[in-house]
């Protein structure tokens, strides 16, 4: 396919041909009249006359209207925040902020991989606004939502539940998963042998993923997968959430 340059001068060609002007369109596409004149096309169509001159022109402007409509000639722009974009988080070394949440009458563990920025900015666990695991808690047990850190732990201890995460230290892009690296496990076995915890859940598959490779052989006691309730997880709704957490009711006061 030949340059945009070349299509014109074809299309003022063609339009010499049916003004009964004689010229070849091969005239004007020729490569040196193209590029060892710059303004050869204002030559050319000043030596036309008016009429067959406008309807190059029209031709022109018909065959890069589409183009420049598309936005395909004009210089890339830069996307911006107004537009909704957001640069992509950078990876970086966390360390575990929060204090696990126990007592000595904790029966039933839940463990995520580590905690979002929200949560480490809010100073406690899925405290992202969009994560669900809050909702979940109230459902299962049938209580008001909790609004305040406070009263999350409170939930929690009341129904003999302990938190924590796999990690006590990792690099991480945001709040994903999928970019967890160079970790280092929390010791979970100490957790356990402070409280009668006698089973293990972890919210979704990454921290099931780390608890098994990490974790469990010095832990001696395995994880139970739950799905995840973060907003990454759209997929799976809140109904089937509550429905899958019954796992822990069991182990729960």
């Amino acid at each position: 396919m030949g340059t945009r340059e070349e299509k014109n001068w074809e299309l003022i060609g063609d339009v010499l041909a049916a003004e009964g002007s004689g010229k070849s369109p091969r005239v004007f596409s020729s490569r040196r009249t193209l590029f060892g004149i710059p303004s050869a096309l204002d030559q050319e169509l000043e030596a036309l006359s008016n009429e067959a001159a406008e309807r190059a022109r029209d031709q022109i402007a018909q065959e890069q209207g589409p183009r420049k409509a598309a936005g395909i000639d004009a210089a890339p722009r830069e996307p911006q925040p107004e537009d909704g974009w957001k640069a992509p988080a950078a990876a970086h070394r966390v360390v575990h902020p929060l204090e696990p949440v126990f007592d000595e009458q904790s029966s039933v563990l839940i463990l995520g991989t580590m905690p979002s920025p929200k949560s480490r900015e809010t100073g406690f666990y899925y405290n992202h606004p969009q994560n669900r695991f809050w909702k979940v808690m109230a459902a299962l047990f049938d209580e008001p939502l909790p609004a305040s850190n406070d009263e999350k732990r409170a939930l929690a201890l009341r129904h003999g539940i302990a938190l924590w995460d796999v990690l006590a230290e990792c690099t991480i892009k945001g709040a994903s998963d999928g970019s967890i690296a160079d970790c280092v496990p929390n010791d979970i076995g100490w957790l356990l042998g402070k409280t009668p915890i006698q089973a293990v859940f972890c919210t979704g598959a990454k921290a099931a993923e780390l608890y098994g490779k990490r974790c469990e052989a010095a832990a001696g006691m395995p994880a139970t997968r739950l799905p995840s309730t973060s907003p990454a997880n759209a997929a799976t709704s809140l109904d089937q959430l509550i429905e899958a957490y019954q796992a822990i009711l069991p182990f729960c006061r």
